[in-house]
């Protein structure tokens, strides 16, 4: 995925003629704080609501006020994980998307980008989340994937989190399957450290459900 499969077709461009409030308005509509500043097909810098609320001049058109703008953008070609550093970096809730050095074709939105990452790492998907706590020369993706698959399983996405002051690092991996007992232990067994794990409410209310069905059969037989 890259920055130009994420454009959003609907949060409109800010124009030198559009006052303060006008921005203000969009800003509200469209739940974000900020909106580039486009002349032709120029991307002149992006715009704030902190930034009109500074000026004071709300009801002037933006291009007559003295602004100090500043123009972070991604280019077309991105990785989506630039566009990811860029708009945690800088706490914003647009980016453009630039095609060369100053053309301007389109901006993504932090919904956009959250929307993007709940695809990627499955969060509706039902399952399971473990949480394993290990070092970091210790890790190893097809070790860790032949655990989860040996129990009929499957990963459905995973991340790392490395810890600033150590070796350690944290991983998350999200499994097919809400009944995480005979992965949990696996990995014991293999001498992992488990930080924590976690099943959505309503999945297990399904395992409860099916434990509870299956006892009563048992109990039957």
């Amino acid at each position: 995925m890259i920055a130009k499969d994420l454009i959003s077709d609907i949060v409109p461009v800010l124009r030198e003629t559009d006052t303060g409030i006008q921005a203000l308005n969009w800003m509200e509509i469209f739940r974000v704080s900020h909106l580039p500043i486009v002349k032709g097909d120029e991307f002149l810098g992006l715009i704030s609501d902190n930034d009109i609320y500074d000026l004071n001049q709300a009801e002037e058109p933006i291009g007559k006020q003295k602004l100090s703008l500043f123009s972070p953008y991604v280019m077309e070609n991105h990785h989506i994980y630039d566009v990811i550093e860029i708009i945690s970096r800088l706490k914003l809730t647009v980016i453009p998307v630039l095609e060369d050095e100053k053309t301007y074709v389109g901006l993504i939105t932090l919904n956009d980008l959250m929307q993007y990452i709940e695809r990627i790492y499955s969060v509706r998907e039902p399952g399971g989340i473990i949480v394993l706590d290990l070092n970091s020369v210790d890790y190893s993706l097809s070790e860790i994937s032949r655990i989860v698959e040996s129990n009929d399983a499957k990963i459905l996405s995973l991340y790392v989190k490395s810890a600033t002051d150590s070796r350690k690092i944290e991983l998350t991996i999200k499994i097919n399957r809400s009944n995480l007992t005979s992965i949990i232990q696996t990995f014991l067994r293999y001498d992992y450290t488990i930080k924590t794990t976690y099943v959505r409410e309503d999945d297990m209310k399904d395992m409860l459900e099916d434990r509870y069905n299956s006892f009563m059969r048992f109990l039957n037989v």
